[in-house]
């Protein structure tokens, strides 16, 4: 179906794999249309928990391909950006998670960015609008913005202070120097750095396991708690959290998760838009 991605489900997860190796990945209008489309059937599938992104070959994406940049600096300011597939996730989830990139903050499952290689420009806000990031220790990681006259595009300067902090957020920005996965796990940028060849084992198995453990429905709550209270005060953020609380005890995963501890037997938590009759 696909051309510039590929896509497989392999319950519980679905792998998304940005596809133009000979290229580094760099980023498409076809791509993007596609990117979104995947994430959109990951979002509705209920055999999906969760999300791995990641990118074919030696790289996982080297930005936007620098032969749009040129066209786009001569004029074809439309050339950059699909609008042909709508963004998928909440929209009820609030305008500030409705970005070109930053969307991915509102699809209701874990994403996890499993970065295998070398990871520029517009790509670095894709991976930090996942819920996590998994990173090979020897790929490489560079801003590059400010090396082509450019700035921090998409939601940067707001999406890497609240990893790593104004100052090391700055220093990657302004330097637009290369650090390694080891360097970037280190800062704070990614939770884990792994050998290359474990690193899409190691951000599949993490989704098996929440598959097997974790409510996809508080899964979902608490990502939407996240990231639309980043804005709120404690207050309002600990009286949202009553209220949602307050929710979760009329659900059936609430009772599923007392019972199986109690039977002591692993829970059967449903999938997001499944339904199921209640366990026993």
């Amino acid at each position: 179906m696909y051309n510039e991605i590929l896509y497989e489900v392999d319950d519980p997860v679905a792998t998304i794999t940005l596809n133009r190796p000979d290229a580094l990945n760099a980023w498409t209008p076809t791509m993007e249309l596609e990117f979104r489309e995947a994430l959109g059937r990951a979002a509705a599938d209920p055999a999906v928990v969760g999300i791995v992104l990641t990118g074919a070959g030696r790289g996982f994406c080297a930005g936007i391909d620098l032969r749009l940049l040129e066209s786009f600096s001569d004029g074809d300011r439309d050339l950059l950006i699909s609008r042909d597939v709508p963004l998928p996730g909440e929209e009820s989830w609030g305008e500030d998670l409705r970005g070109n990139y930053t969307f991915l903050l509102s699809i209701p499952k874990p994403i996890i960015a499993a970065i295998n290689g070398p990871v520029v420009g517009m790509a670095i806000a894709i991976v930090l609008a996942c819920d996590l990031r998994f990173m090979a220790e020897d790929a490489k990681l560079s801003t590059s913005f400010a090396e082509r006259g450019l700035i921090a595009e998409y939601g940067l300067s707001w999406l890497l202070p609240k990893l790593v902090g104004p100052a090391v957020a700055l220093d990657l920005m302004l330097s637009a120097r290369t650090i390694t996965g080891r360097e970037a796990a280190e800062l704070g940028l990614v939770n884990r750095a792994v050998p290359a060849d474990e690193l899409l084992d190691a951000a599949r198995a993490y989704v098996v396991d929440l598959g097997a453990r974790c409510s996809p429905a508080s899964m979902a709550t608490m990502k939407r708690q996240v990231y639309t209270q980043f804005h709120a005060g404690l207050a309002a953020a600990e009286r949202e959290s009553r209220r949602l609380m307050m929710e979760s005890f009329e659900r059936p995963d609430a009772a599923e998760g007392v019972r199986s501890f109690l039977k002591k037997r692993p829970p059967r938590y449903p999938r997001l838009g499944q339904v199921t009759e209640p366990s026993r």
